[in-house]
């Protein structure tokens, strides 16, 4: 990926809140091109294994439930500066910290329910990319 990728999640709020193309035209205004994008639904067994990470946490357990109640959008989206430059877009996890134009301060209900995920390192967009899709997917 040499960070010039990132992959994204549009989580089941944002999807139920008919919000999909919103967040992908800001997303494309931004100057990313999206390169793989599939509606689908993750079950259990997919979201316990995506956040792995954060099974200690006291927030697993309900992210795993929200992650798994509706459908989401998985993508992976190509620009220089990716993964900065995504994260900068969605803005902070907590959307009344968010700034100002951010995906999040538009389309985020709450820090739980904040209507998308943005890989954190070049590393981690790479492993969540492959989680969600194989190279023969991607264009």
């Amino acid at each position: 990926m040499a960070g010039n990728r990132t992959f994204t999640m549009i989580k089941p709020d944002a999807v139920e809140s008919n919000n999909i193309g919103n967040i992908t035209q800001m997303i494309s205004d931004a100057g990313f091109k999206i390169k793989a994008m599939k509606l689908t639904q993750l079950t259990k067994g997919q979201a316990e294994e995506f956040y792995a990470v954060h099974n200690e946490r006291p927030f697993y357990g309900e992210l795993v439930e929200y992650m798994t109640s509706g459908p989401i959008v998985a993508a992976v989206l190509e620009k220089e500066n990716a993964v900065i430059d995504f994260r900068n877009l969605i803005g902070s996890t907590d959307p009344n910290e968010a700034e100002e134009g951010t995906i999040r301060k538009k389309y985020a209900e709450s820090k739980g329910r904040n209507a998308v995920h943005g890989s954190d390192s070049d590393e981690n967009a790479q492993i969540e990319s492959n989680f969600h899709f194989n190279e023969n997917e991607l264009i």
